[in-house]
């Protein structure tokens, strides 16, 4: 009993005294977090100042007395407004502020117009006419959130409609001063918002047409990265180690919600920087699409690799060759497509990577349908080669649906031509000399035809007869 005892009472001294380390690596735990959230994105910790700096102005409002007297207990909404409607993004920040104000606008105007009307039906007929407006009004918006194009860019202002118009049709039946509860409410939130969108925009902004314009490039690039390392493996279908490229393009395959939100978000920010008006931010949409489309092959494709499938010699050395300039050949017309977005130019190279990818598949294709005519044990044991055949072929076809939608994109959103496309004039005077000749009449007496001596500047400086 005493040895037992003994022991219990070491093992608590032992938990007692372990506490301390464990609070230590708790601590270290969590600064290395902060840090490394602080280094993916040092826009984040200057996101976090300019909310505590909008918090701190609007609080002026309590800590000054000429202001609290001017707007007394309201002073707080401006606070609330801050804290809900201060987004990552100045298109975030500002579809939340315009809801925000115009749906307490409009909400305050018909609270105040129900609230004289309901004044009329007498002191027993005021609740019960209050009552019905604020059912048939809360019903209704309720109902318009469930349409997809108010859902997306206006639930924000709907909801607050709701709860202002209730705020202020409810409150209106025992303060006798609505209009100047009204007033005093929606200066505070005007000026609270205002407040966001000044800081927003004007101290370290962060645009979501910005990031919805890298996240396009950066997706398309890590598809070209996946087809590149898939070529350059150097045995593309028996490949055994391709770990290294093989995580890139599942981010792509999440896109999607992060793509609409700032499509969204990006439709509500002003002119800024390289983005004009009207930019066609939809058409990044599409272009998202397409994309992971591409992915969801290059996925089937990663899944036919890691089976390490065993492919006879012959077959695997036929279309070895051309799987590999396929996939380069794809990787490299993705890479020309993500660079012409990020730096906003047409597209230059794309077409020529495309046809001899094309040029590959087609005699890839002729292969794979002589092939058909093989016995079936052969053909169980070719399988998964002819499998990433077709995925290839396939992404292809992504590609060039990617390509057009990439030029239509450069053509609404009017790029710039490509800077080493353009034509020197020394270019163009060296063209003009390739189709430049000499015609030189040779009389001879003794002939009775008529020569023509052509004299061209070719590329290599040499005349040609």
């Amino acid at each position: 009993m005493d040895s037992s005892n003994q022991d219990k009472s070491s093992g608590s001294c032992g938990c007692i005294k372990s506490i301390p380390w464990k609070i230590k690596a708790k601590v270290v735990e969590f600064t290395e977090k902060t840090k490394k959230i602080g280094q993916d994105d040092p826009r984040r910790i200057a996101h976090s100042a300019k909310v505590g700096l909008a918090l701190t102005l609007v609080s002026f409002f309590y800590y000054f007395r000429p202001l609290y007297d001017g707007f007394g207990q309201a002073g707080m909404w401006a606070i609330l407004t801050v804290v809900v409607v201060f987004e990552y993004t100045v298109g975030g920040t500002l579809s939340k502020c315009l809801n925000r104000g115009f749906a307490t606008l409009l909400a305050g105007a018909l609270g105040i117009g129900a609230e004289y009307l309901a004044t009329l039906c007498g002191e027993k007929g005021e609740p019960v006419l209050l009552g019905i407006l604020v059912f048939i009004l809360a019903t209704t918006s309720t109902f318009m959130r469930f349409f997809p194009s108010i859902k997306r860019r206006y639930d924000y202002g709907v909801l607050i409609f709701i709860l202002t118009f209730s705020l202020v049709a409810v409150s209106g039946f025992r303060v006798n001063q609505i209009i100047q509860l009204a007033h005093q409410r929606l200066s505070t939130i005007l000026i609270g918002a205002a407040t966001c969108i000044v800081i927003s925009i004007f101290i370290c902004p962060v645009w979501a047409g910005q990031d919805l314009h890298n996240l396009a490039s950066a997706n398309i690039e890590k598809l070209a990265s996946f087809l590149q390392g898939f070529g350059d493996e150097g045995s593309v279908v028996a490949s055994k180690d391709v770990k290294s490229f093989l995580q890139g393009y599942k981010t792509v395959l999440d896109a999607k919600a992060t793509e609409e939100s700032l499509a969204n978000f990006a439709c509500w920010e002003p002119c800024h920087g390289r983005f004009k008006f009207h930019h066609p931010w939809k058409q990044y949409l599409k272009i998202g699409v397409l994309v992971r489309e591409c992915a969801c092959h290059i996925e089937a494709l990663s899944g036919y690799i890691n089976s390490k499938p065993q492919v006879p010699s012959e077959f695997f050395i036929k279309i070895h060759q051309l799987c590999v300039k396929i996939s380069l050949e794809s990787g490299k017309s993705l890479n020309d497509l993500a660079a012409a977005i990020k730096n906003m130019v047409h597209p230059c190279a794309t077409e020529t990577h495309i046809k001899n990818s094309i040029a590959a598949a087609n005699e890839l294709k002729s292969i794979l349908e002589s092939s058909s005519s093989l016995a079936k044990p052969d053909l169980q044991e070719i399988m998964p080669a002819l499998v990433v055949a077709s995925i290839l072929i396939d992404i292809i076809k992504c590609i060039e649906k990617i390509s057009e939608s990439i030029h239509e994109l450069s053509g609404k959103a009017h790029f710039k031509n490509n800077a080493n496309s353009t034509i020197t004039p020394e270019k163009q005077q060296q063209k003009q000399l390739l189709h430049r000749g000499i015609v030189k009449p040779i009389n001879d007496a003794n002939c009775d035809h008529v020569a023509i001596e052509i004299h061209g500047t070719c590329e290599d400086n040499s005349s040609k007869k």
